[in-house]
């Protein structure tokens, strides 16, 4: 290979073609890194007919952010935001506004879906397949999937008999007016405390089924005045608000003390949880003790909600402190056997993001593919690349779920990018991980995991084997440090051999 170009290995612009897959948070954010490294031999795929991602799809009454507006938005693409935290119209303008200014539209496909990408490890490329029947090749693959991103439908009896529209709140059904129905929510997390205090005012009665409760605090989330507006115009004050934000949430996340019960940060958390039970249910002893979790703090997804504790509250809501047995043509039967009539059922019933790249085959070296070698328990070095899938990027992949999402997928972005400046600085057509620090990495993850309050209670953060593989336990801040530091000491390269 001495002496071969840029331009030999991959082609006239003499930059690696690469091709991502998603155009929600994640993939916004390696486009515009890619642009910005100079790499333009990029293409986006998107299923969906918009950009956003999650926020394309949950378009439900209520829907916003939990984490402030000015921490949850891009470092490089500053904003006038209008709220404390950001709702859904407002997110999505927000994406839009990115992919224009930085250039991204010529890299979108919408409406494309990547079904399964192939590695080829005598070329060095990856053969995209894509649910039109054609196909793509590229030099790197980098997966913005997401992590919330394939619903989990409830297999509950008789469910597909119900003559009413019924619907999982990320496939919200707008043509359906709620306005004087009576309506089942199913489902108390994050979305559910959204919908409940947005739909209460107009729905005829609205009861809502809870399996089991969740650790619940207010957000504090408000429209910002015009004296407030008028400050976060400075940049400098918004770059201030950015650094408060990022402080408040990440002082308790340094030691990883607050996931684990017995700790002062934790008992302290769950105490506050526990003292605003007692201030909003005062005089309903019943609800306080419905909506008071038996598992310690946090265990599952702590819910950040103003609103939703007073919601339930109100005359024409009615919480349901079971699960759902079974559904006839009219109604939803519980646990203990009771059938309430509904017209209309929402299901809050979460994600499966566990379930990683679900939705999309990837075939390694060897013909091995992703799933296979994960064996039922989702790893990745840094949450990013696996050993033998070379040039294979995940952003939000596993191990990574933690505190600002955002500055996450922009270090997860900036890591592979740097991978492919290097492919084209050096005529590397094959990066991966070395198997022992990808074998090391989890290894530590998973001590990191024992003793939290998430492997003693029901959530979505387990594998199909039990053990806990969606989280990060410590700050963003430090996950940013790892990912600078602990790349190019790990990878293994390789040149495409001459034929």
């Amino acid at each position: 290979m001495t002496g071969t170009t840029a331009q030999q290995l991959f082609g006239p612009a003499g930059t690696p073609r690469v091709v991502v897959v998603g155009a929600g948070f994640g993939g916004i954010a390696a486009g515009v890194k890619l642009k910005r490294a100079g790499i333009h031999t990029f293409t986006i795929y998107e299923s969906s007919l918009g950009i956003g991602g999650t926020w394309w799809d949950n378009t439900y009454p209520g829907a916003e952010v939990d984490v402030g507006s000015h921490l949850y938005c891009f470092s490089f693409k500053p904003h006038d935001w209008t709220r404390t935290h950001a709702k859904q119209p407002e997110l999505q303008k927000y994406l839009e506004e990115t992919v224009d200014e930085f250039g991204l539209r010529p890299h979108l496909q919408l409406g494309v879906t990547v079904e399964s990408a192939t590695w080829d490890d005598d070329r060095h490329v990856w053969t995209v397949r894509l649910d039109d029947g054609t196909v793509d090749e590229c030099h790197v693959l980098v997966s913005g999937v997401g992590f919330l991103n394939v619903p989990r439908s409830p297999d509950w009896p008789g469910l597909e008999d119900f003559a009413g529209p019924k619907f999982h709140t990320a496939r919200w059904e707008h043509e359906h007016d709620l306005t004087g129905k009576v309506v089942a929510v199913v489902g108390v997390g994050s979305s559910a405390s959204q919908i409940v205090p947005a739909i209460q005012p107009i729905v005829k009665h609205l009861y809502v089924f809870q399996r089991e409760p969740g650790w619940v605090l207010p957000k504090g989330e408000k429209d910002f005045t015009d004296e407030q507006l008028a400050q976060f115009s400075s940049r400098w004050r918004r770059l201030r608000e950015r650094w408060r934000l990022r402080w408040l949430l990440e002082k308790n996340l340094w030691s990883g003390r607050i996931w684990r019960p017995g700790t002062k940060a934790n008992r302290a958390r769950e105490q506050l949880c526990r003292d605003y039970i007692a201030r909003k249910f005062a005089d309903r002893p019943d609800l306080r003790e419905a909506v008071t979790p038996k598992y310690p703090y946090p265990g599952k997804r702590p819910v950040l909600a103003s609103t939703f504790y007073s919601a339930l509250q109100k005359p024409n809501v009615e919480l349901v402190p079971r699960a759902v047995a079974s559904v006839t043509r009219t109604g939803i039967i519980d646990a203990e056997g009771v059938e309430r009539a509904v017209d209309v059922i929402v299901m809050a019933t979460g994600f499966q993001p566990a379930n990683y790249l679900a939705r999309l085959h990837i075939v390694g070296r060897g013909g091995r593919t992703l799933q296979e070698h994960w064996a039922g328990e989702p790893r990745a070095y840094l949450g990013i690349t696996v050993p033998g899938f070379p040039n294979f990027f995940m952003l939000y992949g596993p191990g990574t779920n933690g505190g600002d999402i955002v500055s996450m997928l922009e270090s997860q972005a900036q890591y592979a990018v740097r991978a492919v400046k290097r492919m084209g600085r050096e005529g590397v057509t094959a990066i991966d991980v070395r198997p022992r620090f990808e074998a090391a990495w989890y290894r530590w993850l998973q001590s990191r995991m024992q003793g939290t309050s998430w492997t003693m209670s029901n959530n979505y953060f387990k594998s199909q084997t039990g053990k806990v593989v969606t989280q990060w336990p410590y700050g963003n801040s430090q996950y940013v440090v790892m990912t600078r530091l602990l790349g190019r000491i790990s990878e293994r390269t390789a040149k495409r051999e001459e034929r």
